[in-house]
C-alpha cells in the first residue's frame, strides 16, 4: 500500500487537476445549468464509471510496463510533466473560457446522461494522462504490490473527483452568478492553478534527471 505522505501528495495533485477546468467539468456544469443539478449528478455517475475503467486499465497496464520496461518510470514522468505544462498554459493563456458560461443542451433521459458522462470522460485527455503518466510516479515497487498501490491511488482520485465535481454540479448556478459579479476571482484562480501545475511539472522533470 502507498505510504501516507504519498497518498497526501497524490491527493493534492488529483485535487489540483479536478478543479482545473476540463471536458468533464465543462460538461457537468453545462448540464446542471441547462437541465438542473439532478441531471448534473446523474451525468457524474457516467464520469465515475469512466474513471473506474481508466483505473483498472492503468493498474494492470502499469504493472506490466514496470516489469517489462526498465526505464518506463522516466518515460512516464516526462510525459506527465509535459502534459502538466500544457495544462498550466491552458490556464494562463489569454482568452481562457470559463466552464460556468451557460451552454444550451437538449434535455436528455437519465440513461443518456450516464452514457454521455461516460463518453465525455473516456475521451478526456486529462483523465488519460492522469492515469497513464502521473499516477505511476507515486508508485514504489519496494512498498509492495504495484497493482494494489495503483488501485489504492486510483480509488483516492475517484473519490476526490466525484466529491468536487458533485459539489460543483449542485452549486453551478450559484457559482456562475458569483463569477459573473466577480470576474477578477476567476482570473486569480487561473493564475494560481497555472502556477501550481507548472511547479508540479518542473518538480517531476527534476526528479526524472536524478
Amino acid at each position: 500500500m502507498p505510504t501516507f505522505p504519498v497518498l497526501i501528495a497524490f491527493g493534492l495533485v488529483a485535487f489540483g487537476l479536478v478543479v482545473t477546468p476540463g471536458p468533464n467539468m465543462i460538461y457537468l456544469v453545462s448540464r446542471s445549468l441547462s437541465q438542473g443539478p439532478r441531471a448534473g449528478l446523474i451525468s457524474l455517475t457516467g464520469v465515475g464509471l469512466g474513471f473506474i475503467i481508466y483505473m483498472l486499465s492503468a493498474a494492470f497496464g502499469i504493472t506490466a510496463i514496470i516489469i517489462a520496461v526498465p526505464y518506463a518510470y522516466d518515460a512516464l514522468r516526462l510525459a506527465g510533466a509535459t502534459y502538466l505544462l500544457h495544462l498550466a498554459w491552458q490556464a494562463l493563456k489569454p482568452g481562457g473560457r470559463s466552464p460556468f458560461v451557460v451552454r444550451e443542451l437538449p434535455k436528455d433521459s437519465p440513461r443518456k446522461l450516464i452514457v454521455m458522462g461516460l463518453v465525455t470522460n473516456l475521451l478526456n485527455p486529462k483523465a488519460a494522462m492522469l492515469y497513464l503518466a502521473l499516477l505511476p510516479q507515486f508508485i514504489d515497487p519496494s512498498q509492495g504490490s504495484v497493482l494494489s498501490q495503483a488501485i489504492a491511488l486510483g480509488s483516492l482520485q475517484i473519490v476526490i473527483s466525484l466529491t468536487v465535481n458533485g459539489i460543483i454540479a449542485v452549486s453551478a448556478g450559484t457559482i456562475a452568478m458569483f463569477l459573473a459579479k466577480n470576474p477578477r476571482w476567476l482570473r486569480m484562480q487561473r493564475w494560481f492553478m497555472g502556477a501550481v501545475l507548472a511547479g508540479l511539472a518542473f518538480n517531476m522533470l527534476r526528479e526524472s534527471r536524478s
